[in-house]
């Protein structure tokens, strides 16, 4: 089985992009709370975001572990919704880049074969850089805002936005295998992480989306609406609160968190202006590198 068997894909009446970036989540062993998936769908809230690719599901899952959902439609004929990971177009005039979108389901079956397709798409439509977004559990408060965190073996990424190298060794999901292979393609890649509060479990935590998003405006310079997540952030964090509040350990806990936070974060950080003027300048090198 190769890409070509399992990859569906529309480029041929594609308007050329403007310096497209793919940006990758995928819901499983690195997006808890289902944070980073949440964010990219998020993204493309109020942007035509048409599907330029889709990967086959059958020969990719476990449908003992991720089951099909049957449902009604409009017409009350009986489907059946399948696990997708489908590829979609954002444009956005006017602004530093396009972006092609991944926002699907981590396969649990031949992850060289799904990070193949991923990798096709990425040459077909000529993405400069492939970002991988994520989400896991940290010691941190959930009443401070989450730090994202990013590594790459890029020299030059690691050199424009302050990445450090990837040093994790042990297992890995689909994400540390799709790094690896794009590094052997020779494709720019980062990995994006947030931290979600460990003690929060699976509850949704939309202020960690946020700062994903957050973060990715600053970088890539595109509007990603992480402002009109505010209410639900209002409506989580109120929850959160009064979780905590009603065991005094876990109230004692959080506070220990909140005070070892303070303790670490930087007096500076590089501002929004300085990541993304860095990162256009990778860009131009690497146009000029050839």
């Amino acid at each position: 089985m190769n890409a070509d068997s399992v990859l569906t894909t529309a480029f041929d009446d594609l308007v050329p992009m403007h310096e497209p970036i793919l940006v990758v989540a995928l819901r499983g062993w690195f997006d808890i709370a289902e944070v980073a998936t949440d964010a990219l769908e998020h993204l493309l809230v109020g942007h035509p975001a048409p599907v330029v690719a889709s990967i086959d599901h059958d020969p990719f899952f476990d449908f003992t572990q991720e089951r099909p959902e049957a449902y009604l439609d409009d017409a009350d004929e009986r489907r059946i919704r399948w696990p997708t990971n489908e590829f979609r177009v954002a444009r956005f005039p006017g602004h530093a880049h396009d972006l092609v979108v991944l926002a699907g389901v981590e396969p649990h079956l031949r992850y060289a074969t799904f990070a193949d397709c991923v990798i096709a798409v990425a040459r077909a439509l000529e993405c400069q850089v492939v970002v991988t977004v994520g989400a896991a559990p940290e010691t941190v408060p959930h009443t401070r805002h989450p730090q994202v965190v990013g590594s790459s073996t890029n020299d030059g990424l690691v050199r424009a936005l302050g990445l450090s190298r990837p040093q994790y060794q042990g297992m890995t999901g689909l994400v540390g295998v799709l790094q690896e292979r794009l590094d052997r393609h020779l494709i720019p890649a980062v990995s994006l992480r947030v931290g979600v509060p460990h003690y929060l479990g699976n509850a949704k935590h939309p202020k960690s989306s946020a700062s994903l998003l957050l973060h990715l405006e600053h970088v890539l310079g595109v509007p990603t609406g992480h402002a009109s997540l505010a209410d639900d952030i209002e409506r989580w964090g109120s929850l959160h609160d009064e979780a905590v509040a009603e065991d005094d350990q876990a109230a004692q806990y959080v506070a220990m968190l909140e005070s070892e936070y303070d303790r670490r974060t930087e007096a500076s950080l590089p501002s929004a202006d300085d990541l993304a003027a860095d990162f256009e300048q990778f860009l131009r090198d690497q146009h000029d590198d050839g």
